[in-house]
C-alpha cells in the first residue's frame, strides 16, 4: 500500500489475548506507524474471543481519536490481501494441545515444555504446516508483505518459513526486550543507552555483553542468581560458581538443559497438584476475557501482564516501525544465519542482534561467542532442522531422528514410544502424519 494511503495491517491468531498490547502499540506510535486498516483474524473455535478482543480494540481506537478501522475477520485471505505486515500469534490446538504437549512427558521422565524438548517438537509439527499455509496466501496476494512471526517455537517457525516459502519473514520474541528493559529499571537508564548481545537461537541463548551508557555491567548481572526470568518458566536460582566461569547470561530456558532434574522435580510436582502452565494460562485468559468484556474498559487492562510473554506486542510495533521508516536501529530478531555463527548451515535461524533498515534486517557480527554453547547450539539446531523438515513431510523416521538426537531425550526408546503417543494425541492436527495411514486404512475397509 502507498505511503499517503496509510499501512493495512494483518493479525493472524487476532483473538489471542496479547491484542490489546498490540493495539497500544499502534495507537502509541500511530505517528511514525501510520495504520489505517487492522483486519484480526481468527477461525471458527476462535470466533467468541475475536469478537470480545475486537469490540476492545474498536472501543480503544474510537477513544484515542485516530483513523484507524479496524476489521474482525475468519476470511484469512481478504485480510491478507493488499497488505504491508502480517502478523503470526497463532497456537494451532489451542491450549488444550499446549497441555498435551506439557503432560505427555512428564510420563516418561522428561521435561514436558511447550517450545522446549518433546512439547516444542510437537508444537512445530502442528504448527508449521499452517504458517506455510499461510506464507501461499502472502506470497499470492501480498507479496511485498513483511511477515513477522511471533508463533512459537519461533526460531523453527522462522526457518520453516525461510526455507520453504518465498515470504520476506523475520522472527521475534519477548525475552530480549524484557531483559533490556530489566537492566533499564536496574540501573534507571534509558533503554536505548543500553547494548546487550544475544548469541544462539530462540529460547537458547546467552547474553554475552551487557553495556550500561558505554560501561560494562556483565559481571554485575552474573552477580544477581536469580537472573532474568519468565511467568512461563519456574524460579529457580543459578548456581553462582558456574555463572562465573560460563561469563554469560543464559537465557531462562536454558535452566531446562543446565538444571534438567531440578526442573523436572518441579513440573512433576505441579502436575500431581494440576498446576502445569497451560492450565494456569487457561485461567488467566478466563480472567482476562471476562475483564475485555466490559464495555466501559477502553484501554489494555494491566492484568494483560500476568499472562506471559508481557511487551512481545512492544518488540512487534518496534520492528514494523523500524522496517517502514528504515531507522536502522538495533533490535534482536530471529533471522538467517549467513555465516554469523560459522558451526552452523547459512539458512539456519538464529537469535541475534540486527540492523533494522528498510529493506530488512542485517545481523551483526559477534563480539563474543561463548565456545562452551556451540556444542549445545549445534545440538538443538540439528533436532530443529530434522524436526522442521518431519513437520513439511510428515515422515516418521525424521521425527523420530529429531526426538532422540534432542538433548533433553535420554534413549532412543523413550523417543519412539513417546512419540507414538505424542502423535496420537495430535492425529487431528497432523495431516501429514496420517493422511497416508488413513486413506489405506479406508481403502481396506
Amino acid at each position: 500500500m502507498a505511503a499517503n494511503q496509510g499501512l493495512k495491517i494483518a493479525v493472524i491468531g487476532g483473538g489471542s489475548s496479547y491484542t490489546p498490547e498490540l493495539i497500544e502499540g499502534f495507537i502509541l506510535h500511530h505517528k511514525e506507524l501510520p495504520v489505517t486498516e487492522l483486519w484480526l483474524v481468527d477461525i471458527e473455535p476462535g470466533l467468541r474471543k475475536l469478537n470480545i478482543v475486537g469490540s476492545l480494540a474498536k472501543r480503544m481506537v474510537q477513544e484515542s481519536g485516530l483513523p484507524i478501522t479496524v476489521h474482525l475477520t475468519t476470511d484469512r485471505r481478504e485480510a491478507i490481501a493488499g497488505a504491508d505486515f502480517v502478523s503470526t500469534q497463532i497456537r494451532v490446538g489451542m491450549l488444550d494441545a499446549r497441555a498435551r504437549d506439557e503432560s505427555i512427558p512428564l510420563k516418561y521422565g522428561v521435561i514436558g515444555q511447550e517450545t522446549t524438548g518433546p512439547g516444542g517438537m510437537m508444537k512445530a509439527l502442528r504448527t508449521i504446516p499452517v504458517i506455510l499455509d499461510i506464507c501461499r496466501d502472502i506470497e499470492e496476494l501480498a507479496p511485498d508483505a513483511w511477515l513477522l512471526n511471533f508463533t512459537n517455537p519461533a526460531g523453527m517457525v522462522t526457518e520453516a518459513v525461510l526455507r520453504y516459502s518465498k515470504v520476506k519473514s523475520i522472527g521475534l520474541c519477548n525475552a530480549p526486550i524484557g531483559l533490556i528493559k530489566q537492566v533499564s529499571a536496574k540501573y534507571n537508564a534509558a533503554p536505548d543507552r543500553i547494548y546487550a548481545e544475544f548469541v544462539g537461537l530462540n529460547h537458547l541463548h546467552w547474553i554475552t555483553r551487557i553495556d550500561v551508557e558505554g560501561e560494562d555491567k556483565l559481571d554485575e548481572m552474573l552477580a544477581d542468581t536469580a537472573g532474568y526470568s519468565a511467568k512461563n518458566v519456574p524460579a529457580r536460582e543459578w548456581n553462582p560458581e558456574f555463572l562465573q566461569s560460563l561469563r554469560a547470561l543464559p537465557s531462562y530456558y536454558l535452566k531446562y538443559f543446565y538444571m534438567t532434574d531440578a526442573m523436572l522435580e518441579e513440573q512433576l510436582t505441579s502436575a500431581k497438584q494440576g498446576a502445569n502452565r497451560a492450565e494456569v494460562v487457561k485461567r488467566v485468559e478466563e480472567e482476562l476475557f471476562e475483564i475485555y468484556s466490559n464495555l466501559e474498559l477502553k484501554e489494555k487492562p494491566k492484568q494483560l501482564e500476568q499472562r506471559g510473554g508481557a511487551f512481545y506486542s512492544e518488540a512487534a510495533v518496534n520492528l514494523m516501525r523500524s522496517l517502514h521508516n528504515g531507522t536502522n536501529d538495533i533490535q534482536t530478531l530471529n533471522v538467517a544465519n549467513r555465516s554469523i555463527l560459522s558451526f552452523l548451515p547459512e539458512d539456519a535461524s538464529i537469535e541475534v542482534n540486527c540492523v533494522v533498515t528498510k529493506t530488512g534486517p542485517l545481523p551483526l557480527p559477534l563480539t563474543r561467542n561463548p565456545p562452551m554453547a556451540k556444542g549445545l547450539i549445534h545440538a538443538v539446531k540439528t533436532y530443529e532442522q530434522l524436526a522442521i523438515d518431519a513437520a513439511v513431510t510428515g515422515d516418521r523416521s525424521l521425527a523420530i531422528q529429531a526426538l532422540a538426537h534432542h538433548p533433553l531425550v535420554p534413549s532412543v526408546e523413550v523417543a519412539i514410544t513417546m512419540l507414538d503417543e505424542m502423535l496420537e494425541a495430535n492425529r487431528e492436527y497432523l495431516p501429514n502424519f496420517f493422511a497416508g495411514k488413513e486413506a489405506a486404512s479406508a481403502a481396506a475397509e
